[in-house]
Formats: structure tokens, C-alpha cells, sequence
């Protein structure tokens, strides 16, 4: 009884220590980010199922330093940028995130809406869509920041539906460990654009720039004075969440690689596609569970892409900022929040496909990304800025190979748009 109650008591100090690296994690694995996922899977069973090990220490790597810079200088990512950087790099920054981020929150509102109707037939998913649109506002700017948090933290369990999924079918668990652990490339361009639209979901540009505010938010809702405990802290906070996160992308894909793969369909657009498609495959109980999943990873991930924005945009024109206060005291962040979900919504009526949306936000992450790296390496570098709190060479070796990955995926992104 007494080892069970001290493993009891570390889980739930673990617990308690997970925050916002947690929902930062959690929220990468949103809707588009289960299309894109569900596609890798259908279109090549198992082949990519290693690309969720080789990005955990790359993603690491770049959430930790913006972590660390929010916590060490009490500003968000585009606030440090603003004062270290020229105004240009600001803006461009702004021009092509901006409408990036709308264009993921329309992806995530129609795929919910999809799965939503797909639930409840009778309901038309545009009805849906409004509807979970409506409650995220609502509950964005009526709550404080601490149930917000609360809330998200407990939204990431919807995450482990996916992993129950494949213990609910014949899996070929000796292949998948094979395929796991050696890479199977194959240099064809449908490969090459799964791998690519992999790392643009997994390394998104917007996580880089919550998860340095939420820091600074949980810095000032705690009173905390930064030292090397509240950063070992921090950086469990990052590798628990970004691992769940990881475990997600790997499970969706080896889900659809098992069921749709096997089954001979190899073409998923969308996430109501994929939990159709398994349903007469894999059953009631994975499709319900696919189906629940989408909708908790909607209702995490859509406050964390118009968060970021809203952070984005105030720490541009000194606005004040942030979820802890109250939508009086935050007029410009609440608004910029409430206006990206309405934008994001009527793009289900401007005839934009989700998966239109979520090519053109894959192409304009894939651009924004490595110029983001770089910066974020250089500002991490500076012990003027970071103190003794500067990058140590294992995060500058991780965080380059990222640089040159998402490099090598902007120019190959590039190359296959102009090759078709």
C-alpha cells in the first residue's frame, strides 16, 4: 500500500506540475492536424509512423527556449521580437501568420462541425459549427485564465481516445516496431508532401508564440521569481506535453494505417472522412471514439490559435493582454480573439474547402517557420537577454537541425507547388 500510494502521490504532483506546455502539446494534435495525419496513414500505412519519434526532440527543443524566454523575460515571443528586431521583420511576421492562424481555425471549426453532424445526423454541420463557435466565445471571455487552464488541461484527456483505438483492432505490432524505428523514405512526391505537411502541423509556428505568453501568464498568476527549479519545472511541463502530443500523431497514424490502409483506401481529406471510413472497418466503438477525440481536440486547440494571435497582435501595439484579465481591461486581445473565430467560421461560406485552407496554412507556416527558429535561436543565445539562462549547446545542436529540417521542408513545399 505504501509504494501505491507514493506512486499515487507522484502522479498527481506530476499532474499538477503540467501546464502550459501540456496544452500547448495537446493542442498541436487539432483536427486539420488529425487530417493530415489520418492522410499519412491511409496513403502509407506505417511508413511515417518514425517521423513521430525523429520530430519529439526537434519540437522539444523549440517549445522549451520559448518557454524559457517568456519565463526569463517576462514577455511573449512577438514582444521580444518588437524590441530586438526591426519593425519589418514584425509585420512580415504578422502578414503571414495572420491569415495562416484564421485559416487553422476555419479548418478545426468545420472539421467539428463535420464530426458533429456525423453524430447527430439530424443536425446540419454548419449548425454545429455555429454552435461550438458561440460556446468557445462565451466561455473565452466569461472565464479567468485560471478555469480556462483548468478546463484545457482536462480537454487534453479526450487525446488518449487515440490511443485506444488500434488495441481495438488486429494490428501487426511487429511491423509497426520495424517501421518505427527504421525509416522507410520514399523520395516520390506524394511522400515527400505527407512528410512535409507532418512537420508543418507538428512544428507549428503558432505554438511558438502561446507557449512563450502563457509562460509569462502563468508567471504573473503565480507571483513566481524564475530559478533553476521553476525551469526544471518548466521543461517536464514541455516534454510530458509535447510527449502526449507525439503519442497522438502516432496512434492516428498507425490507427489509419491499420484499418484504411489495409482496406485499400488510401485517400482521407478530411477528419470526417477518416471517422467514416472507419466505422464499417474498425467499428462503432472506434468510430465514436475518433468522433469524440475531434471535438475535444477542436474545443483545446481553437482557443490556443486565436490566444496566440490575440498575443500576437497586442505585444505588436502594446495592447494590454491576456487571459487573466478581464474583457474591460483587455478590449484589443479579446476582441482580436472573438474576431479570428468569426472570420474563421465564415469561411465555411466563402467556398474555401477545409482542405484548401489547410494547404495554404501549410504553405504559409512552412515559409514563417525557419525565420522564426533562427530568431528564436538568436534571442536564446544572447546572454544579455537570457542571462544565465542562455542556450546550452545540446538546445543550439537541437534547435539547428529543426532550422535546417523546416528549411528543407519550406523549399520542397515550394518545388512540389510550381512541379504540379
Amino acid at each position: 500500500m505504501g509504494i501505491f500510494k507514493r506512486s499515487k502521490s507522484k502522479i498527481v504532483k506530476f499532474w499538477k506540475n503540467l501546464g502550459p506546455g501540456l496544452i500547448t502539446g495537446a493542442s498541436d494534435d487539432d483536427p486539420s492536424g488529425i487530417a493530415t495525419y489520418s492522410q499519412a496513414g491511409a496513403k502509407f500505412g506505417y511508413s511515417l509512423l518514425w517521423t513521430a519519434v525523429v520530430t519529439y526532440p526537434l519540437i522539444i527543443s523549440i517549445q522549451e527556449m520559448c518557454a524559457r524566454l517568456g519565463l526569463v523575460t517576462d514577455r511573449g515571443l512577438m514582444g521580444n521580437i518588437k524590441k530586438y528586431y526591426p519593425k519589418w521583420v514584425v509585420y512580415l511576421i504578422l502578414f503571414v501568420c495572420f491569415p495562416s492562424i484564421i485559416l487553422n481555425i476555419g479548418a478545426d471549426i468545420a472539421g467539428m462541425g463535420a464530426v458533429g453532424n456525423l453524430l447527430f445526423p439530424k443536425v446540419p454541420a454548419f449548425i454545429f459549427s455555429i454552435l461550438f463557435t458561440v460556446i468557445l466565445m462565451y466561455t473565452i471571455v466569461q472565464w479567468n485564465y485560471r478555469k480556462i487552464a483548468t478546463v484545457l488541461k482536462y480537454l487534453c484527456v479526450s487525446l488518449f481516445c487515440y490511443i485506444i483505438i488500434p488495441f481495438l483492432t488486429t494490428t501487426g505490432w511487429t511491423t509497426v516496431l520495424k517501421e518505427t524505428i527504421i525509416p522507410d523514405f520514399k523520395w516520390n512526391s506524394d511522400y515527400l508532401l505527407s512528410f512535409v505537411g507532418i512537420l508543418g502541423t507538428t512544428i507549428s509556428p503558432y505554438l511558438f508564440f502561446w507557449q512563450a505568453s502563457m509562460e509569462v501568464e502563468e508567471e504573473n498568476e503565480k507571483s513566481i521569481v524564475v530559478d533553476k527549479q521553476i525551469l526544471a519545472d518548466m521543461k517536464s511541463d514541455v516534454k510530458g506535453g509535447l510527449l502526449l502530443t507525439n503519442l497522438v500523431f502516432y496512434f492516428i497514424v498507425l490507427t489509419t494505417g491499420t484499418v484504411l490502409f489495409s482496406a485499400g483506401i488510401r485517400q482521407i481529406d478530411t477528419v470526417e472522412d477518416a471517422a467514416k471510413a472507419l466505422q464499417p472497418l474498425a467499428g462503432d466503438a472506434s468510430y465514436a471514439l475518433f468522433a469524440i477525440g475531434v471535438l475535444g481536440t477542436g474545443f483545446l486547440a481553437i482557443p490556443v490559435l486565436g490566444g496566440s494571435l490575440s498575443y500576437m497582435l497586442a505585444e505588436t501595439f502594446d495592447w494590454e493582454e491576456g487571459m487573466n484579465k478581464k474583457f474591460h481591461e483587455a478590449k484589443g486581445f479579446y476582441i482580436t480573439l472573438i474576431v479570428s473565430l468569426i472570420v474563421g467560421l465564415f469561411i465555411l461560406f466563402t467556398g474555401i474547402s477545409p482542405v484548401q485552407a489547410l494547404i495554404y496554412t501549410a504553405v504559409l507556416y512552412g515559409i514563417v517557420a525557419p525565420l522564426l527558429i533562427a530568431i528564436i535561436l538568436h534571442i536564446c543565445n544572447n546572454k544579455k537577454i537570457m542571462g544565465e539562462f542562455s542556450n546550452k549547446p545540446w538546445s543550439n545542436i537541437s534547435g539547428v537541425i529543426t532550422f535546417l529540417l523546416m528549411s528543407f521542408a519550406a523549399i520542397a513545399l515550394i518545388w512540389l507547388y510550381f512541379k504540379q
